[in-house]
């Protein structure tokens, strides 16, 4: 008679699959025996980065430098050993190791490149020897190149007190250097060492927007070995345009010609603005369009009287387009609760003016040739026929949509990780501190609720059959996490859009900020947001961008108490003068959380040619107080699972339920 079955154990059906993968007592056992071992090493470390903005030059170097880490390890092998000029240049041709070798190259031949190669090649070597110490075998030998996996392998795990081995080892190095192998085998050891120092990458939204190139970060995650991230509202916007939302690809254009920033559209992703030029030049020529002059980096180049009036009149153009479409979805959608930004039906053109919640402002600019006086939010026939070619374009773009699912497939709007709460801006809370309740679609959700509902609806979005209500109303739902009224992603009461553009007293540009912005400096509010998303311990954190710290008014990242960390550091060059750093990069390894903050990136021709590193600063705040296993991560529990599943099945083995296949 067979036992009874322990309460909680595998079905037997399951067990029988499992079989199939693990068919004796002796491969079950092994797996565990494995899986145990892993469970006691400790926890790989995490890096987490948010609101990057297309700043590609200075998010490669800090993804290249592991944010100062792979700097760390060499000086921790050679600091007593290895001149600072040296380790200078080992650092960069470990971020850089293509662009190094052949600048040394050009610098060194013969018998001097040789021995330049076997130096390197050995300080390499111990390098990834540290930089993988932590790691099992079998992980390590996954991330090797395959080309030169049997090889690195075995000069990782050298023992140079044996004298023999240590001749082989030096054979090896030799050989690498006599075939020319050794350029190829230094960009694949460099490679392994920047692979290894960073196990898991957390992205905490806004990739796109403001800097030259987010399609080039965009390709740097897709590559990256293990990377999650939380959608920002700039992320939400392109998204939504990918999708075909005839707004947001009007937002997208708008922002970037006004931050004069269509490299991006045009290089990156192929995206002809030439429609809109003509389109432009043909309706807006007689126009002012002095309230829609191009913003001009004072290290760009002058542009020419023409061209920035012709960037003015496609900024006014598409502008005029999106105020109106804009004016469309709050129509179509009165659970959004908007009506107060319908705007272009206020003005009163004989009195240049508009009147918002009571108060009445000068309009600077009132020529608007395509606007409909009885039917303001109409576009013209002709504004319809551009809008649609636009959005063509970026539905057709190949590069942009494997993007934008790359996007969907990796991210969310929030995530748990390892006992943190990732989001990029809010989780949205009234004036008394309570979780924000939504009335829209038809529900009434507040917090983790709400989040997962405009998740699906945000997936929906892309994924629901074209021309379909759910579609649609996906469209116009992305629209609303762009700019709604205390949107999670945006956290603010409206976008003042309209006002920037066309009123110059600046009392009507204000953007209150959702009330969760004084209360994450209270612990007690923090530890209720992380117990409604399941988080309860002292090592428990939230980690969020969004709203960029002013580091250099005395602002702290570190907020309620050490509960709340904002990551927001001034990436993009165009927050620097706010922040007075350019960025935050938090770690977390199996000792400590700590905070680095960045420099500005002097660019990438002065890292390979004078070994310019990023300047950083790096503050332990808060230490473990034993060091964290993989068994205490979501990962390890994971693993556990497994474990116990082995378990019931050599149980089964043994009490004859599920018979050993010594077959395989």
């Amino acid at each position: 008679m067979c036992a009874k079955r322990r309460e909680g154990e595998p079905s037997l059906r399951y067990l029988e699959m499992l079989s199939r993968q693990y068919p004796t007592v002796q491969a079950a056992s092994s797996e565990i025996i494995n899986l145990q071992a892993i469970l006691n090493l400790p926890k790989g470390t995490e890096h987490f980065i948010s609101d990057v903005h297309g700043e590609y030059g200075a998010f490669l170097h800090i993804l290249n430098s592991a944010s100062g880490v792979v700097r760390e390890k060499v000086d921790e092998l050679f600091v007593t050993s290895v001149s600072k000029t040296e380790r200078d240049e080992l650092s960069t041709l470990i971020y850089y190791p293509k662009e190094k070798l052949e600048q040394v190259s050009r610098e060194l031949d013969g018998a001097l490149l040789e021995e330049w190669y076997r130096i390197t090649l050995h300080r390499l070597i111990d390098v990834s020897r540290l930089a993988t110490s932590k790691y099992t075998r079998s992980k390590v030998r996954k991330a090797l190149p395959k080309e030169y996996a049997y090889i690195i392998d075995e000069l990782l795990n050298t023992n140079y007190e044996i004298h023999n081995k240590r001749d082989y080892y030096e054979n090896i190095i030799s050989t690498i250097i006599d075939t020319d192998r050794a350029e190829n085998f230094i960009i694949a050891v460099c490679n392994l060492i920047k692979r290894m120092v960073v196990d898991h990458l957390h992205l905490v939204g806004d990739i796109f927007d403001r800097g030259p190139r987010a399609d080039i970060i965009m390709d740097s995650l897709m590559d990256h070995h293990s990377v999650d991230i939380q959608w920002g509202n700039h992320d939400v916007l392109w998204m939504g345009a990918a999708t075909g939302s005839r707004t947001l690809v009007a937002t997208v254009l708008s922002n970037s010609i006004h931050y004069n920033n269509i490299e991006v559209i045009e290089t990156g992703y192929g995206i002809s603005l030439r429609p809109l030029a003509l389109f432009a030049n043909e309706v807006y020529r007689d126009t002012d369009a002095s309230c829609f002059e191009v913003k001009v980096a004072s290290t760009e180049a002058e542009a020419s009287e023409k061209d920035m009036a012709l960037s003015a009149r496609m900024h006014k153009a598409i502008t005029i387009i999106l105020f109106k479409l804009e004016g469309q979805k709050i129509l179509r959608n009165p659970g959004f609760a908007m009506e107060d930004r319908l705007l272009l039906d206020k003005i009163d053109y004989d009195r240049q003016s508009i009147t918002i919640n009571g108060v009445e402002y000068h309009l600077s600019d009132t020529d608007f040739p395509t606007v409909d006086r009885e039917n303001p939010y109409e576009l013209s026939p002709e504004e319809d026929a551009l809008i649609n070619q636009l959005t063509a374009s970026f539905q057709k773009s190949e590069k942009l949509q494997r993007h934008i699912r790359f996007l969907y497939s990796k991210g969310g709007l929030y995530k748990v990780f390892n006992g943190n709460l990732l989001f990029h801006g809010c989780v949205p809370l009234s004036e008394e501190g309570e979780i924000l309740n939504f009335h829209i679609g038809g529900k009434t959700l507040g917090g983790r609720a709400f989040m997962d509902y405009a998740e699906a609806v945000a997936r929906q979005g892309y994924y629901a059959k074209p021309g379909t209500p759910e579609r649609q109303f996906g469209m116009d739902f992305l629209w609303f996490l762009w700019c709604g009224r205390n949107s999670p992603v945006f956290g603010r009461d409206r976008m003042t859009t309209f006002e920037r553009r066309l009123i110059k007293d600046e009392s009507a540009w204000s953007e209150p900020k959702n009330a969760y912005y004084t209360f994450y400096n209270d612990p007690e509010v923090c530890d209720r947001l992380l117990k409604e998303f399941g988080l309860e311990g002292e090592h428990c954190h939230i980690i969020n961008g969004h709203v960029p710290v002013k580091s250099k008014k005395g602002e702290s990242p570190i907020k309620g108490s050490g509960k709340l960390i904002v990551i927001d550091g001034g990436f993009c060059r165009a927050y620097q003068s706010t922040t007075g750093i350019a960025g935050y990069t938090l770690i977390y390894n199996s000792n400590c959380y700590r905070i680095v903050s960045h420099k500005p990136f002097e660019g990438k021709e002065n890292a390979i040619q004078r070994n310019w590193d990023i300047s950083s600063t790096s503050t332990i705040f808060e230490r473990m107080e034993t060091r964290v296993k993989i068994s205490e991560t979501d990962v390890g529990r994971a693993l556990q699972r497994q474990v116990d599943d082995l378990k019931a099945l050599l149980r089964a083995y043994r009490m004859g339920e599920v018979k050993e296949d010594h077959r395989n």
